[in-house]
């Protein structure tokens, strides 16, 4: 009798697993993004050992970052082999657009700064679940499980120490209007984060009539439209004394180099802008399993710290940015700051870039 009821249990343990097992293995792709069991770990190890790749795309430095990170993934899963492409925001949109298209899916996860609703609205990206997520603090993930932050970024000016003295550094929008700065500016066009954001920073701050207002005194100063290049190329050409001052730059870039010895620093201006680089994982990927492994990995401890040490400002509240960077973490520099979300950021694009269009192109 014993013998029997342990051979029924062991008979129904057996077809437990085996129908768990069919389960797994009967997700579609949705499913495994949204995934939740218990098992999660397991089913989504299983299903990339069978994928054996993932694909990342982002707008991070590829020695900073990427390498650091496509390193430490492998190493936690030296099943899936990892490999990335790092492009500006427009050139990422642009090919992932092409692929949702043409059906042919490459990159299965995304990240960078301007993503969000705007792959969003083109149809580009798909919901996921990561248990990781639940770590971050409601304004850094998406209700819709359609992103979440990886990394944060600060907005500033950067000046030239040999050209402007330091009892002459502007301190506030408002300094910036001094006739003495008038031909002597340059600020990033054709890029979402740069004249778009620092319109939309301040229509967000200060309502549309004062912005406006400021926006009409500032078309005086013939700020230089800056259009070749990254962000950091900007900086590039303050620190080479081509322009005194460069507007709406990454605050922390001028750091970095004025550590080694370069002539530049930034000083924020109240309010400080600031946003975020969501991540998403790519409609139609064929590497579900993988993308979700390199998701948690990217917004666990582990994967924000490689981004702190590359020299970016991590999402997740458990992990902090370099102390030499503190000097432009609005909290801790005592500087009010404006958080742009991504839903915002795309709200307010087009409007802010037809101010650029109307006011200050050349």
């Amino acid at each position: 009798m014993l013998k029997s009821d342990l051979m029924k249990k062991l008979l129904c343990g057996a077809i437990a697993m085996a129908a768990s097992a069919s389960a797994a293995q009967a997700l579609t792709t949705e499913e495994v993004l949204m995934y939740t069991g218990a098992d999660r770990q397991k089913v989504l190890e299983d299903g990339a050992r069978k994928e054996g790749q993932v694909v990342f795309y982002s707008g991070v430095i590829v020695n900073q970052a990427l390498r650091p990170i496509a390193e430490g993934f492998m190493k936690k899963y030296p099943f899936i082999k990892m490999t990335f492409w790092r492009a500006d925001t427009e050139e990422l949109l642009a090919k992932t657009t092409a692929e949702v298209r043409a059906g042919n899916i490459v990159g299965d996860v995304l990240e960078a700064t301007g993503l969000g609703e705007v792959s969003i609205n083109a149809g580009l990206v798909q919901p996921f679940k990561s248990p990781v997520v639940n770590e971050y603090p409601e304004r850094y993930r998406d209700p819709r499980n359609l992103w979440v932050v990886t990394r944060l970024s600060y907005f500033g000016t950067s000046y030239n120490t040999k050209l402007v003295p330091p009892d002459q550094v502007p301190k506030t929008y408002e300094d910036l209007l001094d006739p003495k700065w008038k031909g002597k500016m340059a600020w990033r066009i054709g890029t979402s984060t740069g004249t778009p954001l620092f319109f939309t920073n301040l229509r967000k701050a200060w309502g549309e009539e004062k912005a406006m207002a400021y926006f009409q005194k500032l078309k005086e100063q013939k700020i230089v439209n800056f259009g070749s290049g990254s962000a950091r190329t900007l900086v590039d050409r303050v620190m080479a004394s081509e322009y005194p001052i460069g507007l709406q730059i990454f605050a922390h870039h001028p750091l970095i180099s004025k550590a080694k010895g370069a002539p530049v620093d930034t000083v924020l201006m109240a309010p400080v802008g600031s946003v975020a680089a969501p991540m998403q994982v790519t409609k139609g990927t064929t590497r579900p399993h993988a993308a979700m492994l390199l998701v948690d990995y990217i917004i666990s401890k582990e994967g924000q710290e490689i981004l702190a040490k590359a020299e970016y400002f991590p999402a997740h509240p458990g992990v902090q940015a370099l102390p030499s960077l503190n000097p432009i973490v609005p909290a801790v520099a005592g500087v009010p700051e404006n958080f742009i979300t991504p839903e915002e950021f795309d709200r307010y694009a087009e409007s802010s870039e037809k101010i650029y269009q109307d006011l200050f192109r050349n």
